[in-house]
């Protein structure tokens, strides 16, 4: 990877999550104050990590990886909450800022194919059937349970130090490019959110204080203001939550600070909507689409791209996903999220 990385390296990263990161000075120690959980799960058990997956996690530390992973240069195109965005150190139309979306790459990949051979045995001795391979699970306190909890929490480790990572290069990118330390083009954290993730949190149940393992996937934490378990910074605004739109149209920043965020609460566990999601899968979008074509398109836009394959082009076109914007919206109506900042790519990078 970008990252040199050893193997006793790696395990450190999957146990220590950012504070591996700020050990190694890849990270401010502000960074992780606005990380999700602070950049680290403490049930991380590296022990119940396979050694296929730690030898797929070696090579890729500080990596974006394919799909709709991206990092990308974006402007401020319009602010809808003056307070949350100042914050959040946004104040202005036009304000440059960038955003990484990224996760545990191959390790973590491998580690839930891993914990599917285990549940599959598991469902067989517990007689529990589902229609689909990928819903594979186990009792939460069952040995395979506790193992694949122990793992994923490694996983997540792991994502938060990449991303950490690419943050550090970003950095390191633009004061080569501009001729000044990162802390003076004022490159500092908003917020790292997890949005593939199972933790145990605290939650109101018809009334009554429980225990629960929320399952967040493809869905994005959006914890309301004076939650404990969010930063001072965000405390009266609410906790910031990034949504991934497309390379060619927009995303957003919002926010868990809704007027009917007590709803958000109790019906959807603190949790909002992570990106647009796709209307094709990528195998229509490969065929249907023209990878010149979408090139001009994002050209004509003023959005300049480097991809590693073409194929990920017709994939990611904004023609592949839903309409963010709408999307953005349901979840504001709904008062799961509260609308606070909208950016426009004029950059973007494809793993």
């Amino acid at each position: 990877g970008i990252i040199p990385t050893t193997a006793k390296d790696l395990e450190a990263a999957l146990e220590m999550g950012m504070d591996y990161s700020l050990r190694e000075g890849y990270a401010w120690a502000e960074d992780k104050e606005h990380c999700e959980e602070q950049g680290r799960l403490l049930q991380a058990d590296i022990t119940k990590v396979s050694q296929r997956a730690k030898k797929r996690g070696l090579p890729q530390m500080g990596t974006l990886g394919a799909g709709n992973h991206y990092a990308e240069i974006q402007v401020v195109e319009e602010i809808f909450d003056e307070a949350a965005a100042r914050k959040m150190g946004i104040d202005r139309l036009g304000q440059v800022c960038v955003m990484i979306h990224s996760g545990s790459r191959g390790l973590g990949h491998q580690v839930a194919t891993d914990a599917l051979t285990a549940m599959e045995r598991a469902m067989a001795r517990d007689g529990i059937q589902v229609n689909d391979r990928q819903l594979a699970c186990a009792r939460i306190n069952s040995k395979e349970g506790q193992d694949y909890l122990a793992a994923m929490a490694c996983a997540a480790n792991y994502a938060f130090v990449n991303r950490a990572s690419m943050t550090f290069l970003a950095r390191q990118a633009f004061a080569k490019m501009f001729k000044k330390p990162p802390d003076q083009l004022d490159m500092h954290v908003v917020y790292d959110v997890s949005h593939n993730i199972a933790k145990v949190e605290e939650h109101l149940v018809e009334g009554q204080l429980k225990q629960l393992l929320v399952h967040r996937k493809g869905s994005t934490r959006a914890f309301p203001p004076h939650h404990p378990l969010i930063p001072i910074d965000y405390q009266l605004t609410g906790q910031p939550v990034l949504i991934g739109g497309t390379m060619g149209t927009c995303s957003y920043v919002l926010t868990g600070n809704s007027p009917r965020t007590e709803r958000g609460m109790e019906e959807t566990f603190g949790s909002t909507c992570h990106g647009a999601g796709r209307a094709r899968s990528r195998n229509n979008s490969r065929n249907k689409l023209s990878y010149q074509e979408v090139l001009d398109a994002l050209k004509t836009r003023g959005i300049a791209i480097r991809v590693a394959s073409p194929k990920l082009v017709m994939e990611e076109a904004p023609e592949s996903y839903k309409d963010v914007t709408e999307v953005v919206n349901t979840c504001h109506t709904a008062g799961i999220s509260a609308k606070a900042v909208k950016l426009r790519p004029i950059a973007v990078i494809k793993g």
